[in-house]
């Protein structure tokens, strides 16, 4: 695994249990994500979020559709873990960067992990930057893998 760069907050203090949220998609970076989560943290238990974004999705039924998804992409998290933590999985439909911060707001998470694609320039200012906004907008510490 060759990982670019990490924006990284630090470490939380051992807890009793250390519960992480994994936002996971299934690409590279959020591959990376995922072993760091588990290779650094060690968690109890991790919770993958994949979130589908119904906005230009050619479904009648956004709900089924993120279900579908969810249940292909986030079974390969369940595989890659296997018994190193109790995993989680959840999908959510809507704008990724508010159902990240939503759920590790309304959840007993300890730290947010995720994937950046590291896009700059103008890419990034018509894309924007869902991990910046999580960053931005996480009530816990967030660490970022590009």
């Amino acid at each position: 695994m060759r990982l670019h760069s990490i924006i990284h907050c630090p470490r939380p203090k051992r807890l009793d249990s250390v519960n992480i949220l994994l936002a996971y998609d299934g690409s590279d970076p959020a591959e990376a994500a995922l072993d760091l989560a588990v290779a650094q943290f060690d968690p109890d238990h991790l919770t993958a979020l994949y979130v589908f974004n119904p906005d230009g999705a050619a479904s009648d039924d956004p709900e089924e559709s993120a279900r579908e998804q969810a249940d292909e992409i986030l079974s390969a998290v369940r595989e890659r873990v296997g018994d190193r933590a109790e995993v989680g999985t959840v999908h959510a439909v809507g704008d990724p960067t508010d159902e990240v911060v939503a759920y590790a707001e309304t959840n007993d998470i300890d730290h947010v992990v995720l994937g950046s694609h590291g896009r700059r320039g103008m890419s990034r200012l018509l894309v924007g930057s869902v991990a910046e906004s999580v960053v931005r907008g996480s009530p816990v510490p967030v660490t970022v893998v590009r």
